[in-house]
């Protein structure tokens, strides 16, 4: 050999690693990402200052309290503004009239404004019905949902308020939905209480025209340990009705809609066998009557199944407590935030695959400043049957008693795509109920 090809051959052996691991890294990258590449986070959004009248309503919301009811919610800066709402089926023609509450918090060195809850009603189905807040100020109008199938949820979790939340918000706006549900992390105030400000003001032009549904996350959380509890500026600002379903706190609480029974649970507040969420939960769902509400859907923060690496575990504890209540009592999807990516499973259950398990969702990719979970595990559970980690949105339509269509959609920078699709059929005829008839009397009953 001569020298030059002695001189050659280390180059040669060079060559041959840094191309092989080129190649891995393609085959990798393909395999993560596709054809797709996910865009970067983008800014907190920016709200100029607008002055309005001290009785002009702010940041209005809608929600769901109780059968053919609804509680519209608005802000003030005028303390002394009534808590009353008109309202009529016709433009400018309010024939009914109600008073609700009203409240306020501080904390640290912010005051909100006057928080009014009022709650209207009885209300016709599927009806377009005009309102205004306050007895003045402009004319606002809301849907209410269907008294039967088909009914559509639009379900985006961790929203916060960057330029991805606005293209979120906007892509929803599109749908035609009924309900929107939101499995926790709303505003990402994080303790900066204004921030709770603009997101209502964010979210107003689709909250007040169509109920919203939501529960905590972590970032709702904002305690101060000896000066201020936990929840205090959600609970005041967000109010849901867990009166109206039995609940003793507004951070878990049930309701129905057309033919759906929809359980909102709290990952941030005790729920072992002793606690009260947990007797609660019990209670609720053996008074579930699956020929009156065939489809069972329930809603929390944390994702307890997770193949990404962020959050890993934390949904464990929860988990282990009430997986056996949903389980016993038959319900057939569970949705989740949390960890800022897209996971579908299949139906499962106690860690594994089983066709009488719930289909669970991780949703918490709805535009959050913090960015996407762009790490997975590299083994892929046998469970997990799609997974992405990319901004977006779902959309659940019940179609009816059997049937419902779920469907994310990718925000492919300011375009939706639909990623992701499936038929799921109840589990209220699959037999699986019947067979479980005994765990459930004795889990949901007692002995």
């Amino acid at each position: 050999m001569s020298k030059d090809q002695r001189n050659m051959k280390p180059n040669l052996k060079t060559l041959v690693i840094l191309v092989s691991f080129a190649v891995v890294l393609i085959i990798k990258v393909n395999a993560t990402t596709g054809d797709y590449i996910r865009p970067p986070p983008r800014r907190n959004l920016q709200f100029p200052w607008s002055p309005k009248h001290s009785s002009h309503p702010q940041q209005v919301h809608i929600s769901l309290a109780g059968d053919k009811h609804m509680r519209v919610t608005w802000i003030t800066d005028d303390k002394s503004a009534p808590a009353v709402v008109k309202y009529g089926t016709s433009p400018g023609k309010y024939n009914s009239l109600a008073e609700g509450e009203s409240t306020s918090y501080s904390y640290l060195f912010y005051n909100s404004g006057k928080i009014h809850h009022t709650v209207i009603g009885p209300l016709e189905d599927d009806t377009v019905y005009y309102y205004q807040c306050g007895g003045k100020g402009p004319e606002f109008k809301f849907k209410t949902p269907p008294s039967e199938f088909p009914i559509t949820f639009a379900v985006a979790g961790d929203l916060g308020q960057t330029g991805w939340t606005k293209s979120t918000l906007d892509h929803i706006d599109q749908c035609k939905y009924d309900v929107h549900m939101l499995p926790g992390d709303l505003s990402y105030a994080d303790y900066i209480q204004s921030r709770w400000d603009t997101f209502g003001e964010l979210v107003q032009p689709l909250a007040s025209a169509r109920p919203w549904m939501v529960t905590q996350g972590n970032h709702e959380k904002e305690h101060i340990p000896l000066i201020k509890e936990a929840f205090a500026s959600y609970n005041a600002r967000w109010k849901m009705p867990y009166e109206e379903s039995g609940s003793n706190s507004n951070l878990y609480y049930s309701f129905d809609v057309a033919g759906a029974h929809i359980v909102m649970l709290g990952s941030y507040t005790d729920y072992d066998q002793y606690s009260d969420q947990y007797s609660w939960l019990k209670a609720d769902l053996a008074k579930v009557d699956r020929e009156r509400t065939p489809w069972l859907l329930a809603l929390f923060h944390v994702p307890w199944y997770n193949s990404n690496e962020a959050h890993q575990g934390e949904g464990d504890d929860m988990m282990a407590s009430m997986e056996p209540l949903l389980y016993a009592a038959g319900v057939d999807i569970v949705l989740a935030g949390h960890v800022h990516a897209y996971e579908r499973s299949q139906r499962v259950y106690n860690g594994r695959s089983d066709p009488c398990g719930a289909v669970h969702i991780t949703i918490g990719d709805g535009g959050n400043r913090e960015g996407l979970a762009h790490r997975f595990k590299n083994q892929q559970p046998e469970w997990s049957v799609f997974r992405e980690a990319s901004f977006g949105h779902g959309e659940l339509k019940i179609v009816n008693s059997t049937h419902a269509f779920w469907s994310w959609h990718r925000n492919d920078d300011d375009e939706q795509v639909r990623s992701d699709q499936v038929w799921i059929t109840t589990l209220r005829n699959s037999g699986c109920i019947a067979e479980k008839g005994h765990v459930m009397r004795k889990i949901l009953l007692g002995p």
